[in-house]
């Protein structure tokens, strides 16, 4: 019965470690910016200024 308390004190340990690491997460802006990384890679050729390079014939 012993492992019961054991077990919960793991368990809530675990959680507030990660509950501490998502708001350090969240002060340090990881999260400030969430539509720009998913179209980044859409107009990925037009803001490196590259030109791909063409097929040889």
């Amino acid at each position: 019965m012993s492992i019961i308390f054991l077990l919960i004190g793991f368990s809530v340990t675990v959680a507030g470690c990660f509950l501490g690491a998502f708001l350090w997460a969240v002060k340090s802006g990881q999260f400030d910016d969430d539509y720009t990384p998913a179209v980044r890679m859409l107009f990925d050729n037009e803001s490196s200024g590259k030109k791909q390079a063409e097929p040889k014939k």
